[in-house]
């Protein structure tokens, strides 16, 4: 139901950013923190999964997509779906508050955004924002684990997190385009065209693309940073060229494996640059 590929989009970016506040505040490496902040980063993910797909279980098996998927194919139950998710949240929350206090109290506010994303699509076309969002904190909680207080750089490379989360989202919900127009569900492919939303998409990746750059004049990245900036824009251009709306049926898990590979590219870079330079 939940795979660990799925916590593959967010941890390269958390990670960059446990690094960048390790350098940028002469912070000793810790190995137990780093522990803990890889628990909260493989619960969260664990508990939003877990939650969609409890609150999507009639949708899916509705959808032809999506009826193969563990809860609407009998092969894990709603009830033991449901234990999993409250689970992995205490362990969240719990994990949280033993980095520190501030992390501790705003956990509550995390779960609340990585599970609302499950709600969204029933009322608003900007749930893939939601979803966005819902990786994006990532980094400020990575920074916020090791510092303790918020900065301005890791809210840039949030925001390119959820922009760029947000346009591949869209991308893939193409493949629901009809299914959630019958059946009243809300995204940017049910309220415009198959070609406006490649347009919306591209936008913010353009978006993401500025950020990236904004995150780096502010980290004053030097050589590798740059060049997994130059791997990660050839990651996004290549998605674009290889998922248009009339290649659509192309998205599978080789989509998946674009954007984690995009990721790690650019984390492996970037944090190579905090480390040497």
């Amino acid at each position: 139901m939940v795979k660990f590929s799925h916590t593959i989009f967010a941890l390269p970016f958390a990670l960059t950013a446990y690094v960048y506040a390790l350098t940028s505040t002469n912070t000793p490496f810790n190995l137990l923190l780093l522990f803990k902040i890889l628990v909260c980063m493989v619960t969260a993910r664990n508990t939003a999964m877990g939650f969609n797909r409890w609150a999507d279980r009639d949708i899916d098996a509705l959808n032809p997509r999506t009826a193969s998927r563990e809860i609407p194919a009998g092969k894990i139950s709603p009830r033991a779906a449901l234990i999993f998710v409250i689970i992995n949240a205490l362990i969240f929350a719990l994990c949280a508050l033993w980095i520190n206090p501030l992390c501790g109290a705003l956990s509550p506010v995390a779960l609340l955004v990585v599970m609302g994303y499950s709600r969204t699509k029933r009322f608003t076309s900007l749930a893939h924002v939601v979803l966005g969002l819902s990786l994006g904190i990532a980094p400020v909680g990575a920074f916020l684990a090791v510092t303790g207080y918020f900065a301005f750089a890791p809210m840039i490379l949030s925001a390119a997190v959820i922009t760029w989360t947000a346009g591949f989202d869209i991308l893939y919900a193409l493949q629901d385009r009809d299914f959630d127009r019958a059946h009243g569900l809300h995204s940017i492919p049910s309220r415009f065209s198959p070609i406006a939303s490649a347009v919306i998409s591209i936008a913010l990746h353009c978006v993401t693309l500025y950020a990236l750059v904004a995150f780096g004049m502010a980290i004053e990245a030097t050589m590798f940073y740059w060049i997994g900036y130059g791997i990660f824009t050839l990651w996004i251009i290549a998605q674009h060229v290889l998922y248009t709306p009339k290649k659509i049926d192309r998205i599978g898990k080789s989509f998946g494996l674009m954007n984690g590979a995009a990721s790690i590219s650019f984390a492996v870079c970037c944090i190579v640059d905090l480390l040497i330079f």
